[in-house]
């Protein structure tokens, strides 16, 4: 039995395809590409446990990696899908490379995915993560009010989206709820102290993987994009030009042609 039942929404036919968000966020950061993917694949928009709608794990489960690979490689069982392709932001992006390094998956594309921290960026971000969880533990009405105000939403989403003007109030709202709701949250930052990618060796020969890196990443910036190139060398590595550390809704688009490639390889791997 899986550690949890993973709320999610699913649509479309083909090949599967799981989207998985970052820490304190949800699946409908999806939104934006969701559709676009839905055309010429079955797609899966999860919502990771102790997250969105999801049930976190029963007392006493750590929310390391061997959990998360193993909870979500049980939901894609109970979803009668096998070694779907796997598309991940920021902690979803981990994610996506531990499923990839145990063959779980058919490919893995990564934004700008957590694991490649130099000693300050590190704490950079996990500061800044805490900061932005403590600042949604204000009254609900006072959250509702400030999603309202278009120069509070610049705020808000500065860290996260290059452009988060685009974000309106009911999605701002929606999101500082879920991370304040986020019972994962919190062990799943102190996960993170220490967490750093063990890629075997020839990793992304056998998986096809793409490291994408939004070059106005402000959480994790694109400096890291050169790390991930130099401990994944069998990766392919991009830059997201003009895009954020969430960058499915600064350039939806892009993000799609660079999950369409990434499968596109899968294909041409199996074919060879």
């Amino acid at each position: 039995m899986p550690l949890s039942h993973l709320a999610h929404d699913r649509a479309g036919s083909g090949e599967p395809v799981v989207l998985i968000h970052g820490i304190g966020h949800r699946r409908q950061a999806w939104k934006p590409v969701f559709d676009r993917l839905v055309e010429h694949h079955e797609v899966i928009a999860l919502d990771l446990a102790g997250f969105g709608e999801s049930a976190p794990y029963p007392p006493g489960e750590r929310y390391d990696m061997d959990n998360a690979c193993s909870d979500l490689a049980d939901n894609f069982a109970r979803w009668g899908i096998d070694r779907p392709h796997v598309v991940g932001n920021s902690l979803g992006g981990a994610i996506s490379l531990e499923l990839a390094s145990r063959e779980l998956v058919s490919s893995a594309t990564v934004l700008s995915p957590a694991g490649f921290f130099g000693r300050l960026d590190r704490y950079w971000a996990l500061s800044s993560l805490l900061a932005m969880w403590g600042s949604a533990h204000v009254p609900d009405a006072l959250l509702r009010t400030l999603s309202r105000s278009a120069a509070a939403r610049r705020s808000i989403g500065y860290l996260l989206y290059a452009h988060p003007e685009v974000h309106g109030a009911e999605a701002t709202y929606g999101d500082a709820l879920a991370m304040k709701r986020a019972r994962a949250f919190l062990p799943t930052l102190r996960a993170g102290l220490s967490y750093e990618l063990q890629a075997p060796d020839g990793f992304g020969t056998t998986v096809p993987i793409t490291v994408a890196w939004g070059t106005l990443d402000r959480l994790l910036p694109y400096s890291q994009a050169a790390t991930a190139a130099r401990r994944l060398p069998e990766a392919r590595h991009v830059a997201l030009p003009g895009c954020g550390h969430v960058p499915m809704s600064d350039d939806p688009a892009l993000i799609v042609a660079v999950v369409e490639e990434t499968i596109a390889r899968a294909a041409e791997q199996r074919a060879a």
